[in-house]
């Protein structure tokens, strides 16, 4: 362990053998650390606040702090971070809140550039990209393989299915279905996000169906209702679909138009 001599790391924090932690960086009594996971100088990591393995966390950080909600009565809500994260600086990251689930997390692989806000409650998977910027606020869904572009606001409870991509400085305020890419304040569609699919491997079988589903939803004039039956039975036979079945089952703001 590797813990410069200006840090000040509770002595009840649990901190794996091979953590290093940079100078003036603050560690509170019920944080954990694991393998491989370097935090660099004036981090503070408070709050009931894990960490998976091989984390960057970079100088100017705020993670586990009590979350920016006036209900909050220092109930001991949770943050979680998984494996091979970077997060870059000045990022501030809450703990939950006791009226959801209570735990804040962000999934592994991710890279979260400087400034991003990620509020209570928020649910963020993996291999996300947030721009510069980027602010989640509570209660949020974000899935795999997401991007959102630098300045991105989202609004609480919003649902961003996997795959989506936002443009720079959008604000979304209704839920945003896989694939999708949106841009705009309000966030309007824009298209698929079909560059990024064939970066990742998608067949060109397997995007023409997600063109197709993108149509249903937003061309052919269908009600929302029908252009999810229509998608969901489409991914009984086409598995690359089946984001959109997960982000139906999640999204009650209704999407983007």
């Amino acid at each position: 362990m590797a813990i410069h001599p200006t840090a000040i790391v509770d002595p009840k924090a649990r901190i794996a053998s091979d953590v290093e932690i940079g100078a003036y960086s603050i560690v509170g009594p019920n944080v954990s650390i694991d393998s491989g996971t370097w935090i660099g100088p004036h981090v503070v990591i408070e709050g009931h606040t894990s960490i998976g393995k091989n984390n960057r966390v970079f100088q100017f950080c705020s993670l586990g702090a009590a979350p920016q909600d006036k209900k909050y009565a220092g109930e001991p809500t949770r943050l979680e971070i998984g494996d091979n994260n970077t997060i870059r600086e000045f990022c501030t990251f809450n703990v939950g809140t006791a009226q959801d689930v209570g735990v804040t997390r962000l999934g592994n692989d991710n890279w979260v550039m400087a400034y991003v806000h990620m509020a209570h409650d928020c649910q963020v998977g993996n291999h996300t990209i947030f721009a510069n910027n980027a602010t989640l606020a509570g209660h949020v869904h974000v899935g795999d393989w997401v991007i959102l572009g630098g300045f991105t606001s989202v609004h609480q409870f919003t649902v961003i299915g996997e795959h989506a991509m936002t443009a720079f400085s959008s604000a979304v305020a209704q839920d945003v279905p896989p694939f999708v890419m949106a841009a705009g304040n309000r966030a309007k569609p824009a298209g698929i996000n079909a560059e990024g699919l064939k970066r990742r491997g998608f067949s060109p079988e397997a995007i023409r169906a997600v063109k197709n589903a993108y149509k249903a939803i937003y061309r052919q004039g269908l009600s929302y209702e029908d252009a999810r039956a229509r998608i969901e039975d489409e991914a009984t036979r086409v598995p690359e679909l089946a984001p959109f079945t997960r982000f139906f089952a999640l999204s009650e703001r209704g999407i983007i138009r």
